[in-house]
């Protein structure tokens, strides 16, 4: 073939490339005219059925959680001893704890009001007052605040206590450690990188004096806490003719500032209120809870086991807490009768109720069974791991469980105080709560104010005798006519912190008075005898000691169906008061 014949041969060549380009660059501009729709507006009803998933896409695939720290339990722990020291209730507010490092933006003072909330749960240690001076962060209720004062409509009562503070300093990436390494070649090219960095928080607060507005001296707390993050990646990038592929792969972790900050909170409000109160808070700041590694130590061991070992861990433990009886432990995992079982254990603890054994219940049922060694890490203690059915053993005591177990009585009574066979299961905690310590006799007229604490959520009945041998039912009533009390939850008898009480508890004539309450797992009232069923602050005829109302739930509910406690009190003649001299 001729120069000139491959010449031309080249040419129509050529021109064939760019006719076939020119085609296919027309036809996927007419593509893309078809997809952007410029002639004609899009039709929305052909996307409903895509439209359709939008509401259920939008919801969330995981079940929320509770908020749960290292010192959860300390502020419980804390609750319990501020109980025993029988504080009267103090009015405390706080001031905003802002962050001028402008890193951590988290509501630090709403945190402050829920630990003090936490603390106050049995004892009623303290009420926060909440009023906000802030223009800027007045909402609806303080604004009808602010009219009803103005208009002497509405008294604010002034907090004795305030607590101040901020976060002092968020030094970030004070340490980083960082490595990078890689390969290259004609066809293929290979990296690797790891970092690792900690950031350190502090917070400082300070308890003061609210009607001086003076920082009480030795009332303050400073504390760090240290956050991290680190990853780490592969590349890689390969070439085959004049096209490349390239893969990235990694792995990163960051550790969030709001639950280090809520950590510091916890632990700043447990010192201050602990040092101002006088009682030994460094006992709630020693379980093996606050641990640095509880929690993912007890999620390593929860992937370990299966389904099987789960659920039966968490039986033997609910067995052991009364939720379930010995032979409960043969129900399917996914029974009614096992799901209303958690259901109650998980309300009875403070968490989102699902009625399923996931690990946040796991670790809530099995935290007590675990211990330090002697190499100061965390250990099972009673957990056997070779079989499927462990069984874990009685909880140790702590400082919290035994202050929730400790009852004094007042004065010795021939037929008991303990009501009802159900007590190891569920407790009544019942405490007088004048403000004078130790009080074993009232004087004729003088007030008598009680609580009533509940390891178990359940239906709760009181009952009074009084010196004269009247019985009348206190709770349920008009003012307060539901009987259900959640578990640790002090229920005051009368109410003496509501405007409303509905009565008060008088002491009438000399002799022994006493208040009887009656707790069960559901309304009993139907069940009662009829005379018991009448309304409550009134005479329940024909009976004249609570024994006898005692006798009337044992032969109603039976032994086994409910669980009471009663407190006894002397009632003395009033002294008379000494004669005035005369001017």
């Amino acid at each position: 073939m001729s120069s000139t014949a491959v010449a031309g041969t080249a040419a129509r060549l050529s021109q064939f490339h760019r006719l076939r380009c020119g085609t296919l660059l027309a036809l996927a501009l007419v593509l893309v005219l078809m997809a952007t729709g410029c002639s004609t507006p899009m039709n929305a009803r052909n996307d409903a059925a895509f439209q359709s998933q939008a509401s259920i896409a939008d919801r969330p695939v995981v079940r929320p959680t509770r908020s749960i720290s290292s010192f959860s339990d300390s502020l419980q722990c804390m609750d319990h001893m501020l109980r025993n020291a029988q504080l009267p209730t103090t009015l405390i507010t706080s001031k905003q704890i802002p962050d001028y490092s402008a890193r951590v933006s988290v509501a630090t003072k709403d945190m402050v009001i829920t630990a003090i909330s936490q603390m106050s749960r049995l004892s009623n240690a303290f009420r926060f007052v909440d009023y906000e001076v802030d223009i800027a962060r007045q909402d609806t209720v303080q604004n009808l605040t602010t009219i009803l004062l103005n208009n002497n409509q509405m008294q604010l009562q002034r907090p004795a206590l305030y607590l101040s503070g901020a976060i002092a300093f968020v030094d970030q990436n004070v340490i980083n450690n960082r490595f990078d390494a890689g390969l290259s070649g004609p066809r293929i090219d290979m990296g690797y990188s790891k970092s690792r960095n900690a950031t350190v928080i502090g917070l400082e607060m300070h308890l003061g004096d609210f009607r001086t507005r003076t920082l009480i001296p030795g009332l303050d707390s400073a504390n760090e806490v240290i956050v991290g993050n680190g990853g780490q990646g592969v590349d890689l990038a390969g070439r085959i003719g004049t096209y490349g592929v390239q893969f990235n792969v990694g792995r990163d972790y960051t550790q969030g500032t709001g639950g280090a900050v809520r950590t510091l909170v916890e632990l700043a409000t447990i010192e201050l209120i602990g040092k101002w109160a006088r009682i030994p808070y460094w006992q709630c700041l020693t379980l093996e809870q606050t641990h640095p590694d509880f929690q993912r130590q007890l999620h390593d061991w929860y992937e370990e086991g299966d389904s099987v070992v789960q659920h039966q861990l968490v039986k033997r433990s609910l067995i052991s807490r009364g939720y379930l009886s010995a032979g409960d432990e043969q129900w399917p995992n996914n029974s009614p009768q096992l799901r209303t079982a958690v259901a109650r254990f998980q309300a009875d603890q403070g968490m989102v109720v699902s009625g399923v054994i996931d690990f946040t219940t796991y670790e809530r049922a099995l935290r007590n069974f675990v211990g330090l060694g002697t190499d100061g890490k965390l250990v099972r203690v009673g957990w056997a791991t070779t079989n499927a059915t462990p069984v874990p053993p009685a909880p140790p005591p702590n400082a919290a469980a035994a202050s929730v177990a400790a009852t004094t009585e007042l004065l010795p009574h021939p037929t008991g105080l303990a009501y009802g066979a159900a007590a190891p299961a569920r407790t009544i905690n019942m405490q007088i709560e004048n403000i004078l310590l130790e009080r074993t006799a009232f004087e004729v007229g003088e007030q008598i104010f009680l609580s009533a604490t509940l390891s178990r959520t359940s239906y709760l009945s009181c009952y009074l005798v009084d010196g004269l041998g009247t019985v009348m039912r206190l709770l349920p009533n008009s003012a307060n006519p539901s009987g259900w009390v959640s578990a640790n939850q002090a229920v005051r008898i009368p109410d003496w912190m509501s405007p409303n009480p509905g009565f008060i508890m008088d002491a009438v004539a000399p002799g022994i008075e006493g208040v009887a309450c009656f707790a069960t797992a559901e309304d009993h009232m139907a069940q009662l005898p009829e005379a018991l069923r009448g309304p409550a602050l009134k005479t329940i005829p024909d009976y004249q000691r609570l024994e006898q109302v005692n006798q009337a739930f044992a032969q109603a509910l039976g032994a086994d169906g409910y669980t009471g406690n009663a407190k006894y009190w002397k009632v003395v003649p009033k002294r008379p008061t000494a004669p005035q001299a005369s001017k």
